[in-house]
């Protein structure tokens, strides 16, 4: 279970001079506990630090507890010397919470205390402000990475960002403990799909397990009869299946598919990226001309695969599946200039758990591009709000490209692909220029709802650049 880490700061020297501020600041340090444990992680609480002592013994304890991530509670003023061992010893990202207990302090009941020491405890209570600047010094001095949320106890848009940075790191231990496995080869000469995965597993700590065809061949040559019918009636419940499939095609993709299934259950698998050829006819084309439906219905629980042998694309897609997003495979397809609008799509794999309606299994009399023909997805990606991801390998190294755009009703290509139409906020010939020249693969992963926020707290905890385009 992903865990992250909290400790409340405080001075020591205040609390034998006003009765009841330390409990009261340890009263708001569990609400905070609680309500980010409510959103099912589990927090680890070093309690109360005042004193670099315990700053010391807070840094061991959370270091052993293994935390994504520290949320640092500002609970009154407090030194910067019982910040940084804690922050130095964890090297995670930190998250300084600036949360006053209300909104406004009631200037006049205040006023009215007439006890110049009652009232400074209760000023103490509420000046969670005045420590943070000190903070982020000594952090910028430091090369510590950190962020800030400012607010009130009961303040939802403060929440709203500490569950992003708690999704954040559900998020990147996904990824950290997934295994990709890539089925095959690169599509020969697709220059912008090729990347190097060691630096997949440095950045994301995503295990890369070599497969190969002959395996899934052994898997289908075993599939039984009863299998198959299993899984055409999966088919049936996902899909609409087309009266144009031939009976002969849908038993042949519902075979591969339970290959697939077993590849992934005996590979332990958590997302993959596959393409093969070979020679024409030869004993592999059958399959490989057959995975569209079986990979769909994968994706479509949250084990995405990319075809083309995709790897960027895949981590992308699982990024977005491990958000609740979807994140479904997609290629530019065309513009509408009058419309303002990019059509994306691909003749699958897709995440059909984000189709808008229904999604349609359709027979393709040839794949573009690719050997043979065989079955196909044709879907829409939910009207409404979308998010589009690329992982991006650039001379420096590793980083996440980012759009939140629309998705639109209007006319589609009804080619036995999935294709939609999206809208940007910044048009479609910016939003092209600018997303191009970011140097991503032609392939990205979209998902539904806008999540640019989560993306970029994901790439703080990763470490990594987040470009976002609109």
């Amino acid at each position: 279970m992903t865990k992250v880490g909290l400790f409340g700061i405080g001075l020591d020297t205040y609390w034998g001079q006003f009765d009841g501020l330390l409990s009261n600041l340890i009263a708001y340090q569990e609400q905070i506990k609680n309500r980010i444990a409510g959103f099912g992680i589990e927090v680890a609480d070093a309690g109360m630090v005042d004193n670099p002592a315990k700053a010391r013994e807070a840094a061991d304890f959370l270091k052993s507890q293994d935390v994504e991530i520290v949320f640092l509670f500002v609970s009154t003023y407090a030194l910067s010397s019982t910040v940084l061992p804690v922050a130095q010893k964890l090297k995670v990202p930190v998250v300084i919470l600036n949360l006053q207990p209300v909104a406004e302090l009631d200037y006049e009941a205040f006023n009215k205390l007439c006890d110049r020491g009652k009232m400074t405890g209760v000023w103490l209570e509420h000046c969670q402000a005045c420590s943070v600047p000190e903070i982020a010094s000594v952090f910028n001095r430091s090369g510590i990475k950190y962020d800030i949320v400012t607010g009130y106890l009961r303040e939802e848009e403060s929440w709203k960002e500490i569950e992003e940075y708690v999704q954040a790191a559900f998020v990147a231990t996904r990824l950290r403990t997934n295994r990709l496995g890539i089925l095959g080869h690169y599509y020969g000469g697709m220059l912008d799909v090729y990347t190097d995965l060691t630096k997949q597993s440095a950045v994301f700590g995503t295990h890369i397990e070599l497969l190969e065809m002959c395996e899934l061949k052994k898997y289908r040559d075993e599939t039984t009869g009863a299998e198959v019918l299993s899984k055409i009636q999966e088919f049936h419940d996902a899909f609409d299946v087309s009266p144009e499939s031939e009976t002969a095609e849908i038993e042949r993709a519902a075979r591969t598919s339970v290959a697939l299934d077993k590849l992934v259950k005996n590979r332990n698998l958590g997302s993959m990226a596959y393409y093969y050829e070979g020679e024409p006819g030869n004993e592999y084309e059958n399959i490989v001309t057959s995975v569209i439906a079986g990979n769909t219905l994968l994706t479509g629980k949250n084990i995405p695969v990319a075809g083309e042998c995709e790897v960027k694309n895949a981590q992308a897609m699982k990024i977005m599946a491990e958000f609740g997003a979807g994140g479904s495979f997609s290629e530019f397809y065309l513009m509408d200039f009058n419309d303002d609008v990019v059509m994306l799509g691909h003749d699958g794999p897709a995440h059909f758990a984000i189709a808008e309606g229904r999604v349609k299994l359709i027979p393709l009399p040839i794949y573009h591009g690719k050997p043979g023909k065989g079955l196909s997805i044709q879907m829409t990606v939910k009207h409404g709000s979308v998010t589009l991801l690329s992982v991006v390998e650039g001379k420096n190294g590793l980083f996440l490209l980012v759009a939140e755009g629309e998705s639109v009703p209007g006319p589609v290509l009804e080619i036995g692909n999935t294709n939609s139409r999206y809208r940007f906020s910044i048009g479609a010939k910016k939003f092209m220029n600018e997303w191009s020249k970011q140097g991503p693969a032609h392939h990205c992963a979209i998902g539904v709802g806008h999540i640019a926020g989560k993306i970029e707290k994901l790439g703080q905890i990763l470490g990594i650049e987040v470009v976002k385009i609109c």
